[in-house]
């Protein structure tokens, strides 16, 4: 995966066991980050990006799987 933002943001991928939550990805302040996300169990996962600014962000998003598609 990865995302490109015109203004930084705050992005994490994460998902709920019960009252937990755990985020196998998150970082603050960002408008460029790109990784492999590994999923360990079998739960719905949350990407969330939220802009703390007082405009607008343009966010592209690039997702391919293991093979490539």
């Amino acid at each position: 995966w990865q995302f490109k933002a015109s203004a930084p943001l705050n992005f994490n991928v994460h998902f709920h066991q019960g009252k937990e939550v755990a985020f196998p990805e998150k970082q603050d302040g960002v408008s460029e980050l790109q990784g492999t996300l590994f999923a360990k169990s079998k739960e719905d996962y949350c990407w969330m990006w939220t802009n703390k600014g007082s405009g607008p962000s343009r966010l592209t998003l690039g997702v391919a799987s293991e093979n490539g598609k």
